[in-house]
């Protein structure tokens, strides 16, 4: 990494360090954006990631999209164009050196007013690609970066400067690597806007049974090609992104609940419990009673550590 990349990366990291104050995800008082700060490498995280764009000023982190992995640190960014269920987890943090992370989410609207205010040529029904990519830190794309956490530094300016900087970030972002990819979310007519659609339709709805039928029709694709764009989108058929959300909305109620297991399976769409104990210890590593109390038990530990 050169010189400039590493000046501006420090600046980061140390704006994360007096902004987050404090272990864990720090919402801050610039719409959108997030900061991360971590002591320690951690178990995975199961989440529905927004579209959104992490960039790491310090420390590694992997994220799981189905079977496949991607793994970036500070010479590299990640973005997620579309709502997708992730696990991940940090590889690499201590309280030395600990992981320092920028996260800034952005919807579909935001990316199409760029494209209509800009001159960035994109090819308007380019195939279906996937939804989260990893590509390597510009130093134009870092610099707008900084210049959004900066604003933390004179909250007064947030009002009028951090849409124009966010702006700039989704601009140099477009120019890039991958922007075709991340303008076809936009596009109307694209394949990738299409199971966008499709996509949520099954996040609103993830607790009623799939009809694959009505998807395709919302998508305007026969059975057999939005399957074939849903997991190229997504790395994963329509059914295993249903079961992904339903199993992390079912830990998330068993968690903030006192609920039975058998209950929520049912509330999230399962019509079998003893299917849904299989389907939960697969994908958490144990039971739900097990699951929770573990996770409660860690919780607790950190409250009166």
């Amino acid at each position: 990494m050169s010189e400039e990349k590493l000046k501006r990366q420090d600046e980061l990291a140390q704006l994360i360090a007096r902004h987050s104050g404090r272990e864990g995800v720090y919402e801050t008082i610039i719409p959108s954006l997030f900061f991360i700060h971590r002591s320690n490498v951690t178990r995975p995280v199961y989440r529905v990631y927004k579209p959104c764009l992490c960039f790491i000023a310090q420390g590694k982190k992997e994220i799981l999209l189905a079977q496949e992995r991607f793994e970036y640190g500070p010479a590299d960014y990640l973005i997620s164009s579309m709502d997708l269920p992730v696990n991940g987890r940090v590889i690499n943090a201590s309280s030395e050196a600990p992981y320092m992370s920028f996260k800034l989410e952005f919807t579909q609207s935001q990316i199409l007013e760029v494209l209509n205010e800009s001159e960035i040529q994109i090819t308007p029904k380019e195939n279906a690609k996937r939804a989260m990519f990893v590509g390597q830190i510009e130093l134009p794309i870092l610099d707008a970066i900084l210049r959004l956490a900066r604003l933390l530094e004179h909250p007064e300016d947030i009002p009028y400067l951090a849409p124009i900087y966010t702006k700039e970030i989704l601009f140099r972002l477009l120019q890039g690597q991958y922007g075709g990819a991340l303008a076809q979310i936009a596009m109307e007519g694209s394949s990738s806007y299409r199971i966008r659609d499709a996509i949520e339709q099954i996040i609103n709805n993830c607790e009623k049974p799939l009809r694959i039928e009505e998807l395709a029709d919302i998508a305007s694709m026969s059975i057999s090609s939005f399957h074939r764009h849903f997991k190229e989108v997504t790395a994963m058929s329509p059914i295993q992104f249903q079961k992904q959300l339903r199993l992390q909305e079912a830990r998330r109620l068993l968690l903030s609940e006192s609920a039975d297991a058998a209950d929520v399976a049912f509330r999230v769409g399962y019509e079998s419990a003893s299917q849904f104990s299989r389907e939960y210890s697969r994908m958490f590593g144990a039971p739900p009673i097990a699951d929770i109390r573990r996770l409660k038990q860690k919780y607790d530990h950190k409250v009166h550590a």
